[in-house]
């Protein structure tokens, strides 16, 4: 991609203002991908296979000198030299460098979390997508492997003596569940061949030695020295909006939406319960949806129909053009991801060339658990949710909106900016609109599991301003999710831990309110009511900050 598809940009004179552009951009992202390798494969550059960042001080210190060159370039571009309907393109530029400058200089990531140092050693992608032969693949996790001390090193001496409880409690769960997914890397090679299976278990050794050494680090020299200090800060909280979503306007703008949101959604929630007669509560309407949830041998199975059903529903009802081809499996969640998703979606990249196919995962129960905990899971995966689950992560939430952007026809810039409010915005404004669709018509419960995710991710905005701006403790965190989104204490209080190190959860709530108030403007007027006209046009903008969802439709930078 910047390699042989933008390299005849770089022959071009400097004078020429498409040239001189097109270098600076591909420049921009090559310099991006030099730090965040990871990103490249997962849009499907897998010329990155195997690399893991290099966080070492003099790296991150000459990466952030050159930025500081490449932003200054950005920012002198005069108007002539912004080849015309690229302005939006120039500020993404500016954002695809602020965002992780941001991370190294304000949040201090690899100072202060050590989820840093884990994040990028799941291997997954490697496995589950037949991209490339299966040798290539092994020896791409062989790489990593490799590679994985010296970064696991990296962070044992560049992290602070003190650092924020909650990111230790979440890096030593990561990090517990590494080596049975160095194991499944092993095995995914045996099935290929013994050479390959050894090259695997000549590097798996060190590298579960070295994770094994920082988990130490966690519990006896880190752990019992911990902060509970992690708050971002006003400041630095509006600059995340700023860097992450292109938002200037204050956060207290964005906090009273939710609030206001959080309103609305409970009073439709009350207004169901009362309709179900005096009797009822909401408590005891969460309760039937409970009780009806599939067995743990039928928990995939039941996703696998979910998919089909939602697909044909999009069909049916004209919500959204399905780009063809399109194929969904459902699989179970790999070991390593199960302490942090209960579902998610592993997409086509926009830069894939092998196929559309979409791997969604579902975490199972496991077996080991006390029969009480293996019951929870299941009422939590109840039929009605896992139905919505899966509208948010498939039809026509993510899977959806990843085969868009694929055929999306947009610059590199837009192809590579991924904004977390506009992809979770979008699967979870899908949500709202499959029931408004009539999505399990002749039934509330389709309704209250929206509803109940929908109080969830208003609570996450709340939480989110809260924790990081105005002081608002876990346990005060932990109450506002039992309280307003009715949680039980213990899946509140992983709720308000996730709020300090992911300040931006706020992202499904922001984006589901932004394309909310781009229907209400422009459904009409501009599409005549179509609503698969609407989507099909805010879907081929790609992903872009959501902050700049309505410039994109006044056609300024079209």
């Amino acid at each position: 991609m910047t390699g042989s598809e933008k390299m005849p940009a770089l022959e071009r004179s400097e004078r020429d203002p498409v040239g001189s552009f097109d270098a600076l951009e591909t420049a921009v992202i090559d310099h991006l991908f030099a730090l965040q390798p990871g990103y490249a494969v997962f849009l499907g550059l897998h010329e990155y296979d195997g690399r893991l960042p290099d966080y070492s001080n003099g790296f991150t210190d000459r990466w952030l000198s050159e930025s500081d060159r490449l932003g200054a370039r950005i920012h002198a571009l005069g108007s002539g030299e912004v080849p015309a309907g690229r302005s939006i393109d120039r500020r993404l530029l500016e954002l695809l460098l602020a965002s992780p400058v941001f991370d190294l200089r304000e949040a201090r990531d690899l100072e202060r979390n050590p989820m840093a140092y884990l994040a990028s050693l799941s291997m997954t992608s490697y496995m589950v997508r037949e991209y490339a032969p299966a040798a290539d693949r092994v020896r791409a996790m062989v790489e990593t492997l490799r590679a994985v001390p010296r970064l696991i090193e990296t962070g044992r001496r560049r992290l602070e003596a003190r650092l924020p409880a909650p990111f230790l409690r979440l890096a030593d769960s990561i990090g517990a569940g590494l080596p049975s997914h160095f194991d499944e890397v092993e095995q995914f090679a045996a099935r290929h061949g013994s050479a390959l299976r050894r090259a695997v278990s000549d590097v798996r050794p060190a590298a579960e030695a070295s994770v094994r050494d920082f988990l130490d680090r966690i519990r006896n020299e880190w752990g019992p020295k911990a902060t509970e200090e992690f708050a971002l800060g006003p400041q630095r909280y509006q600059t995340l909006l700023w860097v992450r979503e292109g938002i200037q306007e204050p956060f207290s703008d964005m906090l009273e939406e939710g609030r206001r949101d959080l309103a609305r959604n409970q009073s439709r929630l009350d207004e169901i319960v009362r309709s179900a007669g005096p009797a009822r509560s909401v408590s005891a309407l969460l309760e039937t949806l409970y009780e009806d949830h599939p067995s743990a041998d039928d928990l995939v199975p039941s996703a696998q129909r979910f998919v089909s059903e939602t697909r044909e529903f999009v069909r049916d009802h004209g919500l959204a053009t399905i780009p063809e081809p399109d194929s969904c499996r459902v699989e179970e969640t790999p070991s390593y991801g199960r302490a942090l998703s209960t579902a998610s979606m592993n997409p086509p990249g926009p830069f894939d060339t092998k196929g559309d196919e979409g791997i969604y995962f579902v975490t199972p129960v496991d077996s080991m658990w006390p029969a009480e905990r293996q019951e929870e899971w299941l009422r939590s995966l109840n039929r009605s949710m896992l139905r919505n689950i899966t509208v948010h992560e498939v039809y026509p939430g993510h899977y959806l909106q990843f085969l868009h952007h694929r055929r999306a026809a947009g610059s590199l810039a837009r192809r590579v900016f991924m904004s977390n409010s506009f992809t979770e915005g979008w699967a979870h404004y899908c949500e709202q609109l499959a029931v408004e669709a009539g999505l399990g018509a002749g039934s509330v419960h389709a309704e209250v599991a929206q509803l109940h995710d929908a109080l969830l991710r208003d609570c996450r905005l709340i939480a989110s301003v809260g924790l990081h701006t105005g002081g608002m403790s876990l346990e005060q965190a932990t109450e506002l999710f039992q309280t307003e989104a009715h949680f039980e204490r213990l899946p509140a209080e992983r709720e308000a831990i996730r709020g300090t190190f992911n300040p931006e959860y706020f992202c499904y709530t922001l984006g589901k309110l932004s394309i909310l108030r781009a229907r209400a403007r422009h459904l009409s007027p501009k599409f005549s009511g179509s609503l698969k006209a609407f989507h099909d046009h805010l879907l081929s903008f790609g992903a872009p900050p959501v902050g700049m969802i309505e410039e994109l439709f006044a056609g300024s930078a079209a």
